[in-house]
Order: structure tokens, then sequence, then C-alpha cells
């Protein structure tokens, strides 16, 4: 093998064990500095010591503890550069001496006992609710997935610069609110466990549906997403929305391969090779969300969201599925989050139900909702429904307005198509 070959293989090993390990580097680091922000940066230096040494001297047995070791080690160089600057007299040289030796005690103790409890508390530092929502996406991709940012930047299709200042930002406001690194307790775990689960999903729908470009999944969003809710679930075991949620992702996720065509175009359900869905991933789907009920959050939003798509993991076919039970699955989910969204993906099922003139029905009740004015699966849902009916003239103002919406490359290839097929049907 050549030194470039060699050299690469390395590479990627070192990514690989990066990924693996940089979350409970960057929280076993955190607990000693009680600033995320330095120990993300005392991390990457840590990566960068690997990056430069490991392709002469070879990957060391225990990766991990070799990355721990040097982080620790930068992480006492950087604390006493910054004593230094504060001592100018003469007994500097001892008392560094000693606070080195203190201080190597104390970060070696934590380091050997990095726990669920650092990730946790990671995590929660990441998603805490001081930040906006895009700060904390981002950080969160970056602390507790492993990405770089210009794997961030490229999975939300913004310019790398502005990402690395979205993170930042948000580093530089939790040292500014002297955020705490901690896991909540009680009462405030609920709450703010809603925050966390909130990014989690939001990072998995951008995987499964992009609000924009030119692919109409972006897989490995879904993957982090998914790293994360099972992280939660371990962590959290008796938390039933973390299992819910879970479930959710186990489901939908199921369907990855399913939902994309040869080049990449849009497959929707109704279209879908159900062969190509991922059926061990559906029974890790049941199973958490058979947990969840079991913890008594059935009735919860994840969970009930969850519980819909495992009516569609259950049914062979489109025929074969329990509409009349999706139906009163999005009543209960209505009940719990009053969400427009809901709502209209309550009016497809009644559609699919009870014909397309109850969808429409349905359908119109929550048509001048302010939260889906912009939202190009309104008229697309719309358009569907008159195609149905055979109003094809209406349909064709529905898809047109549709297309008009939406920035995703795919779903504008899905709706022109659609468009299209009225015209030769018409």
């Amino acid at each position: 093998m050549s030194d470039v070959h060699k050299a690469g293989d390395i590479h990627k090993a070192i990514e690989a064990v990066w990924k693996i390990e940089s979350t409970r580097l960057i929280a076993g680091i955190a607990r000693v500095t009680r600033d995320i922000g330095i120990a993300e940066e005392l991390a990457q230096d840590a990566l960068v010591a690997a990056l430069e040494r490991w392709p002469e001297e070879g990957i060391p047995d225990k990766p991990a503890a070799w990355l721990m070791t040097a982080a620790k080690r930068r992480a006492i160089d950087s604390l006493r550069r910054g004593r230094m600057l504060e001592q100018k007299h003469g007994e500097i040289g001892r008392e560094l001496e000693f606070q080195q030796q203190r201080l190597g005690e104390a970060m070696d103790q934590a380091f050997d006992q990095v726990i669920d409890d650092d990730v946790l508390r990671l995590i929660f530092t990441a998603c805490h609710p001081v930040l906006a929502v895009d700060g904390r996406v981002a950080l969160t991709l970056r602390v507790a997935c492993g990405l770089t940012t210009a794997e961030i930047a490229r999975a939300f299709l913004v310019p790398e610069k502005t990402l690395g200042q979205r993170i930042f930002r948000a580093k530089k406001t939790l040292a500014e609110a002297h955020v705490p690194f901690e896991s909540p307790r009680g009462l405030e775990l609920k709450k703010r466990l809603e925050s966390v689960l909130a990014v989690v999903y939001l990072i998995f729908n951008e995987g499964y549906t992009a609000t924009s470009g030119v692919e109409w999944m972006r897989a490995g969003l879904c993957e982090d997403a998914l790293r994360l809710g099972r992280m939660l679930a371990e962590l959290l075991p008796e938390e039933s929305e973390v299992r819910g949620l879970v479930a959710l992702m186990e489901l939908q996720g199921s369907r990855t391969v399913a939902r994309r065509g040869p080049d990449g175009e849009a497959v929707l359900l109704p279209e879908q090779d159900r062969s190509l869905w991922d059926y061990a991933q559906i029974e890790r789907g049941m199973s958490a969300l058979d947990r969840a009920q079991r913890l008594g959050g059935g009735a919860q939003s994840y969970a009930l969201q969850a519980a819909i798509a495992a009516c569609h993991a259950r049914a062979n076919t489109l025929a074969e599925t329990d509409w009349e039970r999706i139906v009163v699955l999005y009543d209960a989910l209505l009940q719990v989050s009053g969400s427009p969204i809901v709502a209209l993906n309550r009016a497809v099922a009644v559609g699919m139900a009870h014909g397309p003139a109850a969808g429409l029905e349905a359908l119109d009740v929550v048509a001048a909702e302010p939260a889906l004015a912009n939202y190009h699966l309104l008229p697309s849902v719309r358009g569907d429904l008159l195609v149905k009916l055979g109003r094809y003239a209406e349909a064709r103002k529905e898809f047109e307005r549709a297309l008009a919406m939406t920035d995703n490359v795919r779903e504008q290839d899905l709706l022109s198509k659609k468009l299209k097929q009225t015209l030769l049907i018409d």
C-alpha cells in the first residue's frame, strides 16, 4: 500500500473514531471546564493532534483514550497560560506547578469517570431555550453528533461562514448567559425535554423532506437525529415522549429507500414499493411505541404520530391501510397539539377513509389558517382531492400555487408531473 493510500485510510479511521467518540469527549471536557465552547475547542485541538501524529505513529490501541489524554493536556496548558497572564511575581513557578498537579489529578479523575450524565448534560446545554432554534440545531449537530461546520452547512444549504457564525453565537450566548452545564431535574426536566425533542425532530424532518435544494431527502440528517433519539432513550429510559419520538423516527425512517426513485426523484406513499421498507427498523419502531404506551405516554404527541405511522407499516398495500383508525388518531393528536398541519394531514386521511368530497370538506375547515398561507402542501393536497373528484381545471390552479411555494427541486418536479397529468386527463 502506498503512503498516500495509507494516510488516507488513517484519516478515514480518525473520522470514524471522531464520529463515535466526539460526543463523550466533549461532554467529559465540559464537565471539567463548565463551558461547552471551551470543551469543543479543546476536543478539536485533540483531533488536530491525532491528524498530525497518527499518520506517523499509527492508530493507538485505545484511540478514544488517546484523544481524551490529548484534550486533558491541552486543557491544562490552556488554563496554565491563563494563569500566567494573571501572575507576575516570583512565586509563579511553584504555584503553577502545584496548580497544574491539582488540575491534572482532577481532570484525570473526571475523564476517567465520563458517564452518561455528561452526555445528557451536553445535549441539554446545546438545546437550551436561551438559544435561537437555528443555533440549537447547529450546535447540537456540532457537539452531540460530531459533524463538521462544513457538513452542517451542506446539510442545510447555507454558506459555511454563516453556519460557523451561527455556532459561534450559540456558544457565546451560552457563556454570557452563564448557562450551567447540568441536566435539569423534576418539572424542569419535562419542560426542557420538550426543547430537546423538538430540536431532534426538526433535524429528522429536514432530512426526511428537505425544505430546499435538489435532494428530496438528506438521509444523513435522519440518521443523526435517530442516533440522538436512541441515545436519549438510553439516558432517559422512563421518559415516554422520548420513546414515542424514537418510534416515530424509526417507523418513518424505515421507508427511506422506497421514498426515492432510481434518479433520486420523490416517490410518495401510494406509489412506494413496500418490499423496500426496512422491516427490521419497523420492528424497532413498534417496540419503542409499545414501550412509550406502557410508560403511559400513548396519548402524547410523538406517540400518537408513531401510532399513525404504525398503521401504514402494518398494511401490505395502500388499500389495506386502516384509514378509519388513522382519522381517530389524528382527532386525538389535534386535541393534544391543535396544529393546522395536523388538521391538514387529517383531511388527507378523511379523504382516504370517506372519499375525496369528505376530505375536501375537512380541508376547507383549515384552509384559512395563517400558518398554512405559504405551505405548499395545502394546495397540493387540495389539488389531489380535486383530481379524484374530476375537477381538473381547479386542480391545475392548486398545483400551480403549490409549485410557486416550494424551493425543493424534487417537489417541484413532482408537482409539475401532476400538473401535466391533469392536462392529459382533461
